[in-house]
């Protein structure tokens, strides 16, 4: 082949990746919206510490300009600008920041502002497995990774690893996960009851109550579960709460309470699920060790 005709041909194949690298986008998010990005987005700003962890999972970190005040996972994102939480986002920083887009949940209240303002908002929910697989290949898209599904299916595999180590005593254990001590509950239906069913627990709450329903303290009390997986910060006085004194959890001593840091990663429905399934999963063997009734 002549010189002439490897240059055109390098040309043409140089032509051709331009071209890939700045093909079009298209992102309907969870309204129904749908947004249209010319290339993918090099100014990204996350408003939930789990949309975060998911783009610094897809290899696009380096691209956040903004995240929320809770946002901590990976390191690097500390040194960005913290633009809030819910009730106090700083749409005034955040317009300054000029983000191709805004990633955020649907309890922002911030959406509708940003849009008006002129900014791409793509709100995403992560309340269950199917929901964190869905938001991590749509922000997969989003951000032009590669393989978003191998991340996916590396999850699933660890979760199931974790799920492999529970012994068969710990199977059919009823457990109660409080997500807060108002108290708020996982039910079976959130991302952390559907973990907890993966690794063999039996959760109190059922689907009806919904993913994180609001519980009368009654209802625990009559449910008596055998388990309870708590944060420390919620920990503290358990037995002193009007019945439980009762619940067969404290009685036996199974009560799995979780550090700051480890409550958090359970918490965030995200690529740290498996980390958060390893957690349960080490609470069931504990609970069910030698000496356990």
């Amino acid at each position: 082949m002549s010189k002439t005709k490897n240059a055109g041909l390098a040309l043409l194949i140089l032509l051709g990746l331009s071209s890939a690298q700045a093909a079009p986008i298209s992102i309907t998010d969870d309204r129904g919206q749908t947004q249209q990005f010319a290339e993918a987005p090099r100014r990204i700003i996350t408003l939930i510490p789990s949309l975060t962890e998911t783009v610094c999972a897809l290899g696009a970190c380096e691209r956040l300009v903004g995240v929320d005040r809770y946002s901590n996972f990976p390191a690097s994102v500390d040194k960005l600008p913290k633009l809030g939480g819910l009730d106090d986002t700083q749409v005034e920083t955040i317009v300054a920041l000029r983000p191709d887009v805004v990633i955020l949940a649907p309890s922002s209240r911030v959406q509708d502002r940003l849009a008006s303002l002129g900014l791409k908002v793509v709100v995403l929910e992560t309340r269950s497995h199917a929901d964190v697989k869905r938001v991590l290949l749509t922000l997969g898209t989003l951000v032009g990774a590669p393989e978003p599904l191998k991340i996916w299916l590396r999850i699933e595999a660890a979760v199931d690893q974790a799920a492999a180590s529970v012994p068969a005593a710990a199977k059919g254990l009823s457990v109660y996960y409080e997500v807060d001590s108002a108290p708020y509950a996982a039910g079976e239906s959130s991302f952390i009851g559907e973990t907890l069913a993966r690794l063999g627990a039996k959760n109190i709450v059922g689907k009806d109550l919904g993913p994180f329903p609001k519980l009368n303290p009654e209802f625990i009390v009559r449910a008596d579960p055998q388990v309870v997986m708590i944060a420390q910060r919620s920990a503290v006085n358990l037995s002193n709460r009007p019945g439980w004194e009762r619940i067969r959890a404290l009685r036996d001593k199974r009560v799995c309470v979780f550090p700051p840091a480890e409550s958090e990663v359970m918490g965030r429905p995200g690529p740290r699920m498996a980390e958060a399934a390893q957690s349960m999963a080490r609470c069931l063997r504990e609970v069910a060790g030698p000496g356990k009734p």
